[in-house]
């Protein structure tokens, strides 16, 4: 391998977010361009990796304090992902059903021990590994701690002191950051780089990750800017280390997301657009009972603050309430107390408002084929992919002026004739509601409406322009070795 992904996540393995879709996607595309990839995540106990069978390659044993951890490093041994993909085998740890929570979304509560012993799991397999990465690729908090172990750290810098590490912000609201009482389950570390694990008289992985790596990345180049702007309380640092950072926005991958051959999709698209949106309402009937006559707008994804979920409720009254003919469907978990609040919508407005309180990538996949709109009123959104994912089976995106929305959803009212979907400025009901109302009035005029869908399902999303973006560290990381 020259080039070695660890996270938390990696569809179709496990998948909580976009985290998920990119480490399951950028790895499969650099090995098209000819750079051998591979993936290491923790061995979960969910529905996919339970169904796959797994060769041991490694075990070992690392510490947590004087907690003996053993663990054992498997290989998938189907090759269909397009990439080798690693789990690390650590009992008690993570052969659980959930990544981060249980099914009912409450957290497992012990993740700074979990992580600490994976990243420490990863790294001595790296060590004794015959085929040593040529880069180390890490992703979000939870492994913010290898390029720091990798610097610093005795027990592995010997050995990969010299190793580049590429460290990619996903999601910025999460620094994974804990108390110095907990200084005891970190592996010995150079005394004087106490300061390079602080940021606010606490250790925070994203911040060590930041100040170790060799190079950041962040998943937009819009979110780059946003990061030196708010990042809660990371601001001086991203703007400290911006010479060794790069925005490169993500890819979709067009295996999985193609209208065409999704095996997820009733009626896969053949000539008419307009008849493979009509053909994909009519069969969301199943799963939801809307009035399939008026515009269908979605939102799937986590019900989650930094997703904007929180202001769907009151959304959800003020459009009902105003006579605006539309329908919405909701897909997603997260919040407990949006489950109830969404339960609540079922009941008041049936035919018009219907939210299933799941994970359901099957039915997603039906969401974005059958839908009218789809909403992403995010406060926060690094890249966004379900904004991609909808134009490609030419739903219009109803998005947020941050991040990655910013970057990819011109609006329809452009002049130059860019427009791709709808877009607000503010987080309030009102712009969102407004956005809505332009999308329905759009929604009237049939002809224009098929104008927008069919320019949209022509655009290129796919991961080859962004995989070479990154072989392109790479390559300039590996000249410095």
């Amino acid at each position: 391998m020259q080039i070695l992904h660890i996270s938390a996540e990696c569809y179709p393995a496990a998948k909580v977010g976009g985290l998920g879709d990119v480490v399951g996607a950028l790895p499969k595309y650099l090995n098209k361009l000819g750079v051998s990839a591979g993936v290491l995540i923790p061995k979960y106990k969910t529905k996919w990796i339970e169904s796959q069978s797994f060769s041991p390659v490694y075990q070992g044993n690392t510490w947590l304090h004087n907690h003996n951890v053993w663990f054992r490093i498997e290989k998938l041994e189907s090759t269909d992902l397009g990439f080798p993909l690693f789990v690390a085998n650590i009992p008690d740890y993570f052969d659980r059903p959930g990544v981060y929570n249980d099914p009912s979304g409450y957290s497992y509560g012990d993740e700074i021990r979990r992580f600490i012993a994976f990243q420490q799991a990863a790294l001595q397999w790296v060590i004794q590994s015959p085929g040593k990465p040529k880069v180390i690729h890490c992703h979000d908090h939870h492994v913010g701690l290898i390029p720091f172990m990798m610097k610093y750290c005795p027990e592995y810098n010997w050995a990969l002191g010299n190793t580049p590490s590429v460290f990619t912000i996903h999601n910025g609201e999460y620094h994974g950051a804990f108390g110095w009482d907990k200084l005891y389950l970190l592996p010995h570390f150079e005394p004087y780089a106490r300061g390079i694990l602080d940021w606010k008289n606490a250790i925070t992985p994203l911040a060590a990750a930041i100040k170790s790596s060799w190079r950041v990345t962040t998943v937009s180049p819009s979110y780059l800017e946003e990061l030196k702007q708010n990042s809660k309380g990371l601001e001086s640092l991203l703007i400290h280390e911006q010479h060794k950072s790069l925005g490169i926005i993500n890819g979709i991958d067009s295996a999985v997301w193609n209208p065409k051959t999704d095996p997820f999709i009733s009626d896969g698209l053949k000539r008419s657009i307009a008849a493979f949106k009509k053909k994909n309402k009519e069969a969301l009937k199943a799963s939801y009972p809307l009035d399939m006559k008026l515009p269908l707008v979605t939102f799937i994804g986590r019900l989650a603050r930094e997703k904007g979920a929180d202001l769907m409720p009151d959304l959800v009254h003020s459009i009902m309430n105003s006579g605006l003919e539309v329908a919405i469907a909701v897909l997603g978990t997260g919040d407990p107390n949006l489950h109830g609040s969404f339960a609540h919508l079922n009941h008041i407005y049936q035919g018009k408002f219907h939210a299933r309180l799941e994970y359901n990538e099957g039915l997603a996949h039906q969401l974005y084929a059958g839908s009218d709109f789809l909403l992403m009123p995010s406060r926060v959104e690094p890249c966004g992919l379900n904004q991609m994912y909808s134009m490609a089976y030419g739903t219009l995106p109803i998005v947020r002026s941050v991040g990655g929305l910013k970057d990819t959803v011109p609006d329809v009212g452009e002049p130059d004739g860019s427009g791709r979907g709808f877009r607000f400025d503010e987080f309030t009901v009102h712009d969102v509601h407004t956005a809505i109302y332009r999308a329905t009035e759009l929604y009237s005029d049939k002809d224009a409406l098929n104008e927008v869908r069919e320019k949209i399902m022509n655009l290129d999303f796919s991961w080859e322009a962004s995989a070479s973006a990154y072989n392109d560290v790479y390559n300039e990381l590996l000249e410095l070795v």
